[in-house]
């Protein structure tokens, strides 16, 4: 479906991006309305929650590690669908995950 999904935010905000290819393919319980926009079933902030408890998670890994890097930077590439929430979206085959670990030089 090319169209678009419509999130709420918890302050009742509209959130609005564009549908993924296969958005309501078979199987899909969701419905568009006649402007082919599709109401998704979880608030924005809900849909996101996976993802920042991955963030967490991942940024726990790599502070508490033996590496003890300066700055840890983190990039999730992100996919909303209506019924999934936000998902991990994959680049190429695998996962997208982009981790960069910084160290400052000592000063003296």
């Amino acid at each position: 479906m090319d169209g678009l999904l419509e999130f709420k935010t918890d302050d009742g905000a509209v959130v609005v991006v564009e549908a993924a290819e296969d958005e309501g393919g078979p199987g899909s319980r969701l419905v568009a309305r006649h402007d082919g926009t599709v109401e998704a079933t979880r608030t924005f902030e809900g849909s996101l929650e996976g993802v920042r408890a991955a963030a967490e998670s991942a940024l726990r890994v790599f502070r508490d590690g033996s590496l003890r890097p300066d700055s840890v930077e983190i990039e999730f590439g992100v996919k909303l669908t209506a019924e999934a929430g936000a998902l991990i979206a994959k680049s190429s085959v695998e996962g997208h995950l982009v981790v960069k670990l910084s160290w400052s030089p000592e000063r003296s």
